[in-house]
């Protein structure tokens, strides 16, 4: 398995790694590989139990990309290695469920079926329960499995549970179906499918001015409940909460579609709310070998700390541990930029965070005046 790292499979010359796109007989071909080099060391002269070389999704083996034309920027993956090996006590868990995930996707290609993590799970945890506890540990195998064969999840067979939901002056046609208008679609607004395939052949039509991405559902309910996009042109988008990869690869794929359309962004002023912003801004390290693909230039509409004389002092809450914890995290990255990081110096020193649904002080109408109010004055960051 050591020639793996110098194979071109899995290793690349250039400076930035990549989980490529594949069809399911490629990757099938990445799998039979890794299984031939296995069996080849373990049946040699000298035998050994090689351990399996993965691309490293630690914050220290990460890079940031500037775009060339734009204020884009991008998290991305060097290629630094780990090793799961089955000679190491804290790692030979780890080992063995690789092989029985790339086993099992390998039976997915061939049957030509798509299956969810959750349902992965579940056949993971009655095949081989003393491996298989938790989600948790499937989801992080599946990106070691990434991280070895550097294709994307999805080319393992592996579709994205997708909670999304879009809604708004946007038109949307599957094939073969009929056109959604997604001002039709209520306060629940579209579905968005996991199916990344499918998202990749929407034929979408729009005349909104702008993308509107919100964080939490029940924000997304009252702005569609209340037609906001007919008082702004506009397209919205959720992710109900930390993005999952369909909205972010839907959101990715307005930004192709509708390259002239700002996508501005609404969330909790807190240190969570600005986590979420910033996957879909930027991408995410552990999923770095494929999570740039979905980032998206959004701009911070709000809510930001020059909107606090809107709300009512009674209204902040405190921060909590984790909300410091992830603070640290953001203020310590590279890749944030500087008045983002003033707004968390901000909630750090005032210990306070604010919610959007205190903007309701005002009347359950206020809300989409504060957004209007906003874009007219082009103050988002």
């Amino acid at each position: 398995m050591g020639d793996l790292c110098k194979s071109s499979i899995f290793f690349s010359d250039q400076h930035l790694c990549y989980a490529d796109i594949l069809p399911p007989s490629e990757v099938r071909a990445r799998i039979e590989v890794a299984v031939v080099n296995f069996l080849k060391i373990l049946s040699s002269p000298t035998p050994a139990i090689s351990d399996l070389p993965l691309i490293n999704r630690r914050s220290n083996n990460s890079r940031v990309s500037q775009g060339l034309l734009t204020d884009a920027s991008r998290i991305f993956l060097s290629h630094s290695f780990c090793t799961r090996s089955l000679m190491r006590e804290n790692t030979a868990k780890a080992f063995i469920r690789v092989w029985k995930v790339m086993e099992m996707c390998y039976q997915i290609l061939v049957q030509e079926k798509r299956v969810t993590q959750r349902e992965l799970f579940y056949k993971l945890l009655c095949t081989s329960p003393d491996y298989f506890t938790s989600q948790l540990q499937v989801n992080r195998t599946i990106q070691d499995v990434v991280a070895l064969l550097m294709c994307s999840r999805f080319s393992l067979g592996i579709m994205a549970s997708s909670r999304g939901a879009v809604a708004g002056r946007l038109l949307l046609q599957e094939p073969n179906q009929e056109v959604v208008d997604c001002c039709a679609c209520g306060s629940s607004g579209y579905a968005i499918s996991g199916n990344l395939n499918l998202l990749e052949k929407l034929v979408m039509k729009t005349d909104a001015r702008y993308i509107i991405v919100v964080e939490k559902h029940a924000i997304f309910q009252r702005l569609a409940e209340d037609c906001i996009f007919n008082q702004i042109p506009s397209i919205l988008i959720t992710a109900k909460g930390y993005p999952d990869i369909a909205t972010r690869f839907l959101l990715h794929q307005f930004s192709k579609a509708f390259p002239e359309l700002p996508i501005l962004g609404l969330f909790d002023w807190n240190p969570a709310g600005l986590a979420v912003l910033c996957t879909f801004k930027f991408g995410s390290i552990g999923m770095g070998l494929e999570a740039y693909r979905y980032a998206c230039n959004i701009k911070w509409l709000g809510l930001r700390r020059d909107d606090l004389h809107l709300m009512p002092e009674e209204s902040l809450v405190p921060l909590k541990p984790r909300d410091l914890q992830i603070a640290k995290s953001l203020v310590s990255s590279e890749i944030l930029q500087d008045n983002y990081k003033e707004e968390v110096a901000t909630m750090v020193e005032s210990g306070q965070r604010a919610e959007i649904e205190a903007l309701y002080f005002h009347g359950y109408n206020f809300l989409g005046k504060y957004i209007a109010n906003k874009i007219v004055q082009a103050n988002y960051i």
